[in-house]
């Protein structure tokens, strides 16, 4: 199945939909194994080391410092890997409202990571873009 990668389809038919549960960002040194008993929704490596992004009942649990209390909101248009200028226009409208976001693209669905206290704000603004006319 081909993702979509015409702009004005991709704004129109997003349909953002948020998922239960506060995600935060951890990090563990580069070296380390992720902790037993963890389900990561998200892990990244980089030269510093590993972050992962679980659910803040876990980190808390295995004694986890974490960063950036947010709640997951799906794009559930299936965006093709190499489709232009969709999370731009996202994050864009995002920035204007003064809401910050952690994106990440997947296979099928692009995700936004956004501030919990924020959320239903950034679930408004993402309704309105899907529902604004597009150039």
């Amino acid at each position: 199945m081909t993702g979509e990668r015409d702009l004005d389809a991709l704004l129109s038919n997003m349909k953002p939909e948020m998922l239960n549960g506060t995600f935060v960002f951890c990090a563990i040194p580069q070296n380390e194994p992720v902790p037993a008993g963890l389900n990561p929704l998200l892990t990244f490596r980089e030269q510093e080391g590993t972050t992962l992004v679980i659910s803040r009942e876990e980190a808390e649990a295995a004694g986890l410092r974490y960063a950036f209390p947010s709640r997951l909101i799906t794009l559930t248009v299936h965006s093709a890997l190499d489709a232009a200028g969709f999370l731009a226009a996202i994050t864009a409208r995002l920035a204007e409202a003064g809401i910050s976001v952690n994106a990440v693209s997947a296979f099928h669905h692009d995700h936004l990571f956004v501030p919990a206290d924020r959320a239903d704000e950034a679930m408004a603004v993402l309704r309105e873009a899907s529902k604004a006319k597009h150039v």
